[in-house]
């Protein structure tokens, strides 16, 4: 993660969630008053006086816990404790210190970076007099606020931007230019092993309890000379699955996630196939004109003939038809298996996605591939497409200009499309055809 990185720690309920979307000034952070919502951390960037830097926001640490969760819970805080420069511990006036303030300060004390101590729900002047017995807790930086409110959060961020230097912002800005992978599916189909497996650190919670990652994470990945940051996402479910609000919140997530991605790498499990489910997940990331890469995930699990893979690729081509030019790779997360292979095709869909093309080139291709196979004539009067350029879209457009843009019907669309997919490649990505009166 590059810039400046700033962690909020502390206990489950002091606030830490509310304070972060405050910062971010968006709904970002699932919030809810059920003790232990945050179970990954969150990262997000946020801005004060001209400066930008990374908000980590932690799950509540719970130390000596025997519950799986809460253990889980515990690494992530400490891997969050390493990965920052700052440390915001986050303690609650209106409960006082409690013994796991008093273990959360124990760990705290131990790092050189510098650590404020943020006293939340400070939302009266008595609060203020009772928050005084934070003091007990020894640090040099202790700062009054009420997150709901946002009274007080000024002086907290004045003295965070103080920290941050002028390389650090550079670093930030260089961020958010890079190539956004999302990486989605359905609940359990391996989407945080993968994820994990690419930057082989516990980064999200791994486990087998369905919709484990509730919330988007994103991972800055710099290795073996490639750089771009990966989204995980939570599994995504058929709507009559969306039993709680945080399932609902979920799915939001996922989908909110896939806005921001520049490719989406489209996780199936070997041996369910492709699902209806992942039908709706494929169509709505080529609606949104995303790149699509498939990975059909825990290929070491299954019986192999000799072109099981060929008879597989071509069983899901028939499924995912028309837009059926995308690559397909057999991996297992598990097992490390082509997944590097998986980045690099991710790679190749976002500069397809990128891919302008000279006008002169388009025309002199397409208008050849025209005349070799006419449109159809309509009502006697033949349809003439004259020029051909791409437009200056997101996503691959093309407008072709006709004498009558209304007539060219879907497979004459569907002809120029593949026309021009073998002419330029465009694998992974979905193209967009626009006929105009000349």
């Amino acid at each position: 993660m590059a810039g400046f990185t700033v962690a909020i720690v502390g206990r489950p309920n002091v606030g830490k969630s509310t304070f972060f979307n405050r910062l971010l000034e968006q709904r970002k952070a699932i919030v809810d008053d059920v003790s232990g919502v945050t179970r990954d951390r969150q990262y997000g960037v946020a801005e004060w006086n001209g400066k930008s830097f990374n908000v980590i926001d932690t799950g509540g640490f719970v130390p000596q816990s025997e519950e799986a969760f809460e253990k889980e819970i515990n690494k992530q805080v400490m891997i969050a404790v390493e990965e920052a420069n700052a440390m915001l511990f986050m303690v609650d006036a209106a409960t006082g210190i409690t013994d796991l303030d008093e273990s959360m300060a124990d760990v705290l004390r131990r790092t050189a970076k510098p650590v404020y101590l943020v006293v939340n729900k400070v939302d009266n002047h008595e609060r203020l007099l009772e928050a005084t017995e934070f003091y007990g807790l020894g640090f040099d930086n202790i700062f009054f606020l009420s997150s709901m409110s946002g009274s007080g959060t000024g002086e907290l961020l004045d003295a965070v931007a103080g920290l941050i230097t002028e390389d650090q912002m550079a670093a930030l800005e260089a961020e958010g230019a890079l190539p956004k992978f999302a990486i989605i599916g359905q609940p359990n189909v391996g989407k945080s092993s993968l994820l994990n497996a690419l930057i082989g650190q516990e980064r999200t919670i791994v486990s087998d309890i369905a919709g484990t990652t509730r919330d988007t994470i994103h991972t800055h990945y710099n290795l073996f000379q490639k750089e771009f940051v990966l989204i995980d996402t939570a599994g995504i479910r058929r709507k009559t699955k969306v039993h709680e609000d945080l399932e609902f919140y979920s799915v939001i997530r996922a989908i909110k996630a896939m806005d921001e991605a520049d490719v989406c790498m489209l996780l199936l499990d070997a041996e369910k196939g492709i699902t209806a489910q992942d039908l709706n997940i494929f169509s709505l990331a080529a609606r949104k004109g995303k790149g699509i890469v498939l990975l059909v995930n825990k290929w070491d699990k299954m019986e192999k003939a000799t072109n099981t893979a060929r008879d597989y690729e071509k069983e899901l081509k028939t499924r995912i038809a028309p837009f059926s030019d995308v690559p397909i790779i057999f991996i297992s997360a598990l097992e490390k298996m082509r997944i590097h292979k998986a980045i690099e095709v991710a790679l190749e869909v976002y500069d397809n996605k990128s891919r302008k093309i000279a006008t002169s080139e388009l025309n002199e291709i397409m208008l050849k591939a025209i005349a070799s196979y006419n449109p159809p004539v309509v009502r006697g009067t033949p349809v003439r497409i004259k020029y051909v350029t791409q437009l200056p879209t997101h996503v691959p457009s093309f407008a072709f200009f006709c004498n009558l843009p209304d007539d060219v019907k879907q497979p004459y669309k569907n002809y120029l499309e593949n026309q021009l997919r073998q002419n330029f490649n465009f694998k992974g990505v979905p193209v967009r055809l626009f006929f105009r009166k000349k």
